[in-house]
């Protein structure tokens, strides 16, 4: 069946949100006496009789993938290297393409407008814990520079603004860390009791099955802006009811105003050559991966050496590009989470052939691991204890492997959930048209 990714009590709200909503603002024109020559009266009626209404559109969006803004290049253990020339091992790294850059503007009202999307930012959010339902009713009701138009924004928005320059080199020494958000733009802190937690909301509901399976828990996607990671959150309801009574500890929250059902709308057209290029982005995309799963290194390698189509820029996707194509919101158990009509993914959705695919963005926290998106089940165990892998994220989650080696060489365990770690993942090959 088909759920609905939003809450019942937020459904109407919804369905009666516009995409042109319009906000009157009246200034009046002052008008000065004795300059006009006009009595205090006349002066008076004359500014009433003068006054003009703005009207105020919600803002225009285009999708457009910006930049990660990696700037460095890695070795396989995470050292920092001298970027690769072509043809020389670990070339095509995130840092050696650049993509549209991205460009902000303070509006100084506590806000912050995205020139690439169009989308405007709350600047500074209030720090506070929000559950899903109270995230979505906080940016309903915010004000912030006399907007009324404020909403919580999708995972594909939220993502938009993510920097890739951020990392975590000491949890217990603040200012040694960097967000993964341009805090020359948007303000950020750090929560007290932990640097890794800096959860965000996003609108967007896991829909192909519960998460934590055992306990049938729904959950909503946000974007760690502390660590660099997509995963799904616990909204306080059990998968595919009205039942309130899973425990939520909350979330952050940053609103965005600007047209609804533009970023993250992927527009695909195939191409009749093994490529299907998204109209909305000006990204060709490989319609099927080739079934084999590589190291990170092959996998860069295996992209710069393609010649699918007759083209010969292919190159592996970095991070922002690759969640631009995931589908969010399907069906109940359509993985993997990709329009399937279009691109063809390799995996089974188990522990041993998962559709995880490779991006060329190293992670900015263990520079040994690189990004992937995870377009079937991403699976974790509760804890370094627990045998069990269930749906821990969701897919559609960001998360980061090890470039190299076997999973056996790496102890990423812990107290709260230990990821399935996988050191071939698979690859799906991008270049740009426009």
């Amino acid at each position: 069946m088909k759920i609905n990714p939003f809450s019942a009590r937020h459904t109407e709200l919804m369905r009666q949100s516009k995409t042109n909503r319009k906000f009157v603002l009246t200034v009046l024109s002052l008008v000065v006496a004795a300059l006009s020559g006009c009595s205090d009266s006349a002066s008076k009626t004359n500014a009433e009789n003068t006054a003009s209404d703005i009207t105020l559109e919600t803002p225009k969006v285009d999708f457009v993938v910006v930049d990660t803004r990696q700037e460095s290049c890695f070795a396989n253990d995470g050292s920092g290297i001298t970027c690769p020339a072509i043809g020389e091992e670990l070339y095509g790294q995130d840092a050696q393409y650049n993509g549209v850059q991205p460009s902000f503007t303070d509006n100084e009202d506590k806000t912050v407008t995205d020139n690439n999307t169009g989308m405007m930012w709350q600047k500074t959010p209030d720090y506070k814990h929000y559950s899903y339902d109270n995230a979505i009713s906080y940016c309903e009701n915010l004000t912030t520079a006399n907007y009324s138009d404020w909403r919580l924004p999708t995972i594909k928005e939220l993502y938009s603004i993510a920097d890739f320059r951020g990392e975590i080199v000491d949890p217990r020494n603040e200012s040694a860390n960097t967000p993964y958000i341009d805090t020359e733009y948007f303000d950020f802190q750090y929560d007290k009791r932990m640097a890794y937690i800096g959860q965000y909301w996003s609108i967007t509901k896991y829909t192909l099955g519960p998460v934590h399976n055992t306990e049938n828990v729904e959950a909503a996607f946000g974007f760690n802006f502390a660590d660099g990671h997509i995963k799904g959150y616990e909204t306080g309801y059990e998968f595919g009811t009205t039942n309130e009574t899973i425990h939520a500890p909350g979330n952050f929250v940053r609103c965005v105003r600007g047209e609804e059902n533009v970023y993250g709308v992927n527009n695909f057209l195939a191409n009749g050559d093994g490529t299907v290029t998204d109209q909305a982005t000006g990204l060709m995309w490989q319609s099927a991966d080739d079934g084999v799963r590589r190291s990170w290194q092959d996998s860069l390698a295996y992209a710069e050496s393609s010649e699918l189509a007759g083209y010969s820029d292919w190159r592996l996707p970095n991070i922002k590009e690759l969640q631009s194509i995931v589908k969010y919101g399907g069906e109940e158990g359509t993985w993997p989470a990709i329009d399937t009509r279009f691109i063809t993914l390799s995996g089974d959705n188990s522990i041993d052939d998962p559709s995880w695919v490779w991006s060329s963005t190293t992670q900015g926290d263990f520079k040994y691991t690189a990004t992937y998106i995870s377009f079937s089940k991403a699976f974790s165990r509760k804890n370094s204890s627990a045998t069990a892998f269930f749906d821990w994220h969701g897919a559609g989650a960001q998360r980061s492997d090890p470039k190299s080696g076997t999973p056996s060489d790496y102890d990423m365990a812990s107290e709260n959930a230990t990821d399935l770690v996988m050191t071939k993942n698979y690859s799906l090959l991008v270049r740009s048209v426009k």
